[in-house]
């Protein structure tokens, strides 16, 4: 049994707003270290030596950060609290952006670029369990407000970047760089309350049995299917404007304005994708939709590149809306925020892993057979698995009912040490209840 304490708790709809915007808080901070690089990666490559060689290194590190960090997140979590660990995960991205920018040598840039993906790569794991611990029953629109927030924050990042490093009235590129850390310093004084603070609600012991989530299906089914998306995204940011300057002829500006409208997209998509899924009974319906969207651009590319492009790029974008799909499968899929938890982990460090190879594979097919053959081939199998994993995640199942049970009261364990300072699941659960 566990023991819970707690002061004063204020209206509990006031608390659940307000964890709703630290949520949102810290999601448009999830992405920002990784797309500020990309625009003045030329510019470091002059000013502080980093080779071409390292530059490949840095533009694959957050592929890394997101698996390696993500695999360790559930550890921290389990033992300090989902609260906690966002928050010094903040903290050390805080520090990371920002001492990155003040550096002179290519090494040092690498290495505080680690620190710098540690909000992304722990948020990424965390935010859909937060979600899932305290807004049960809200799922489809917190996760639709949560990646919403991450598209405009790594919109914002890629896009302003450069400008803002150019207002001294010459390219700086330190600030460019470096003023991502304001945000997130942000985030981070305001999760340090409900993280810290005395007022939190505190239990004092958890189940820490680790759950075998390579014996289930659904969880195997949601790894694939992100890791599937991520090979889609990843290879659309890295090479579709190579592409269609090729393929299209387009100008080097024309092909990264395609790129921008793909990602640009997104933002409403993400809107509305995981609400329709929180309200759907199967989401099969969504899955097919989204892919159909994809193999249309994919063809339209390869039949007709120039004519129809900022319909593929639309097209595309609208493609995305698989990865909000799977972030709020993550909590629809499970019973428990402690099976979330785990299985966030789980999907993502594959997803990453797996979807790290795909900008790499490309590069090596078209420098050996000066084709794109080898991209739409890696495109259509990874749609074909899209189509294959959403259709097995697509229908109610849950990831706990695959597990022995002997894993039962690891399954339903009491909530991690440190939460914010909110009511109890049940006790939201039955507020919601009333309010509806």
């Amino acid at each position: 049994m566990s023991t819970v304490s707690s002061s004063h708790v204020p209206p509990r709809a006031s608390h659940a707003a307000w964890l709703a915007t630290l949520l949102l808080l810290a999601a448009i901070n999830m992405r920002t270290a990784v797309t500020s690089v990309g625009p003045l990666l030329d510019v470091l490559e002059r000013r502080i030596g980093l080779s071409s060689a390292m530059a490949g290194v840095l533009t694959t590190l957050p592929v890394l950060a997101f698996a390696g960090l993500g695999a360790l997140t559930p550890r921290f979590a389990r033992r300090f609290g989902e609260a906690r660990t966002l928050a010094v995960a903040l903290g050390v991205m805080t520090m990371g952006v920002a001492l990155r920018s003040v550096v002179n040598s290519a090494w040092l840039f690498l290495a505080l670029s680690v620190p710098a993906l540690a909000g992304g790569a722990m948020g990424n794991i965390v935010l859909p369990v937060l979600v899932k611990r305290h807004f049960p029953r809200r799922i489809g629109p917190l996760t639709a407000a949560y990646t919403t927030v991450m598209a405009i924050g790594t919109t914002l990042a890629a896009g302003l970047t450069v400008p803002i490093a150019e207002l001294p009235g010459h390219l700086d590129w330190r600030l460019g760089v470096g003023v991502w850390a304001i945000p997130a310093a942000a985030a981070t004084l305001l999760w340090l309350p409900p993280a810290f603070g005395a007022h939190g609600v505190r239990v004092t012991s958890e189940h820490r049995t680790r759950l075998p989530l390579h014996r289930s299906g659904t969880a195997w089914a949601l790894a694939i299917l992100f890791a599937s998306q991520s090979i889609q995204a990843y290879v659309a940011f890295g090479w579709f404007a190579a592409y269609f300057q090729a393929a299209a002829h387009s100008s080097p500006g024309h092909a990264g304005l395609l790129v921008a409208v793909l990602s640009a997209v997104q933002i409403p998509v993400s809107l509305l994708v995981p609400v329709l899924a929180g309200r759907l009974n199967s989401q099969r319906p969504l899955v097919v939709g989204l892919v159909a969207c994809y193999l249309a651009a994919y063809l339209g590319m390869i039949v007709s590149p120039r004519a129809g492009d900022w319909a593929w790029a639309t097209l595309a974008g609208i493609g995305g809306g698989v990865f909000p799909l799977v972030l709020a499968l993550l909590g629809l899929r499970a019973r428990t925020a402690a099976v979330t938890r785990t299985l966030s982990a789980f999907a993502q460090s594959i997803g990453y892993i797996v979807a790290g190879t795909g900008p790499l594979l490309v590069g090596v097919t078209h420098g050996a057979f000066h084709n794109w053959i080898g991209m739409f081939v890696m495109l259509f199998t990874a749609l074909a698995a899209i189509l294959v994993s959403g259709w097995w995640v697509g229908v109610p199942r849950y990831v706990d009912d695959d597990l022995p049970s002997a894993y039962s009261p690891a399954i339903s364990g009491t909530s991690p040490t440190w939460q914010p300072l909110l009511p109890a699941s049940g006790e939201l659960r039955r507020t919601e209840g009333t309010e509806q």
